[in-house]
């Protein structure tokens, strides 16, 4: 059920990649308060750094529309965030919660699969390209 939750919040944008709001995530992870939740994105930002990644492919300042009644919408701030920066996100949350416990599993596991499934897309160009190295060496 609860993987149900961070896949039912997931996005994904024009580009095909996933991406989760963090307000979203937020809500799912039981912060009441989002101003409680920017501790931990200030955290996971700083592991990111630390880790030697670029924070800016991970972390994404967006707006969201919230439905404020009667139809209207207004904008409010929120981070877009990559796989990598929930997995980061959840690590550094707060561990009592049994949802946190769920997410770190979800993420770790989603994670190792992107691993895996890149790893599988390399090894097929690679035989793409000596099959194209072969062919333009042997006629």
């Amino acid at each position: 059920m609860a993987q149900n939750q961070f896949e039912q919040i997931k996005k994904i944008n024009e580009y095909g990649s996933d991406y989760w709001s963090a307000r979203e995530l937020a809500k799912v992870l039981d912060y009441t308060d989002y101003r409680n939740f920017l501790k931990v994105i200030d955290k996971a930002k700083e592991a990111c750094e630390n880790s030697g990644q670029d924070i800016h492919n991970h972390f994404v300042e967006a707006n969201d529309m919230v439905s404020i009644g009667s139809g209207a919408e207004r904008p409010i701030d929120t981070t877009h965030l990559s796989r990598y920066a929930c997995y980061l996100l959840i690590q550094n949350s707060d561990t009592s919660k049994e949802i946190v416990a769920l997410g770190q599993t979800y993420f770790a596991i989603q994670t190792r699969r992107q691993e895996e499934n890149d790893a599988v897309l390399e090894d097929q160009k690679r035989v793409m390209l000596r099959q194209e190295v072969k062919n333009t060496i042997l006629p």
